[in-house]
């Protein structure tokens, strides 16, 4: 089996083990939801909370290896822990608690991505808000791939109303009409 998708499993049983709230984003979204491409490592969005990232940590600390020396303080500090899987496949994990992100992890599903390897991830619609916050050349990419995937099935004004709030706060407003400007050629 592909070694992310081992990384990816692996992950998945230890949260669901634990009974927490999670879906992948980033590449792995992208492969399901997007064109596929190359990527290097796992990223997944854990929901936290605010004020009990301890709970979280802590057990994911003692059980994978981390790949930076102070990975509790910089987890608190940037709400991301970086691990490591035990095939050594790089695991960011987005220690998420904004109501955006709670109900994108509820609104996630299973796929399979290889035979008997379901997993989770968020929809095509959090995909590109996720990729449209982000704002990078590749993001953008992966967002016009997901759209000529997706088509129709989007939901534009779902899209709209979590991008929005999102840019606003980022004080990147163009990052709106980026969106809409690509979103415009599936009408």
């Amino acid at each position: 089996m592909n070694p992310l998708f081992e990384a990816a499993r692996e992950f998945q049983v230890f949260f669901e083990r634990h009974n927490w709230s999670f879906c992948f984003i980033g590449g792995l979204a992208v492969i399901r939801w997007g064109e596929v491409r190359m990527t290097r490592d796992i990223d997944v969005s854990l929901y936290a909370g605010y004020g009990e990232e301890h709970k979280y940590i802590t057990p994911l600390l003692e059980a994978f290896s981390s790949r930076i020396s102070d990975a509790l303080q910089f987890a608190l500090t940037n709400r991301v822990l970086l691990l490591s899987a035990t095939n050594r496949v790089p695991v960011d994990i987005v220690l998420a608690g904004l109501d955006y992100e709670w109900n994108m992890v509820q609104r996630s599903s299973l796929f399979e991505f290889a035979p008997n390897c379901f997993l989770r991830t968020c929809s095509p619609d959090d995909l590109i808000v996720l990729k449209a916050f982000a704002d990078r050349p590749v993001d953008w990419a992966d967002i016009e791939g997901i759209i000529a995937r997706s088509g129709d099935r989007l939901d534009r004004k779902y899209i709209l109303e979590n991008i929005t709030p999102l840019a606003e706060a980022k004080e990147t407003p163009q990052i709106i009409g980026k969106v809409k400007q690509l979103m415009d050629k599936i009408k």
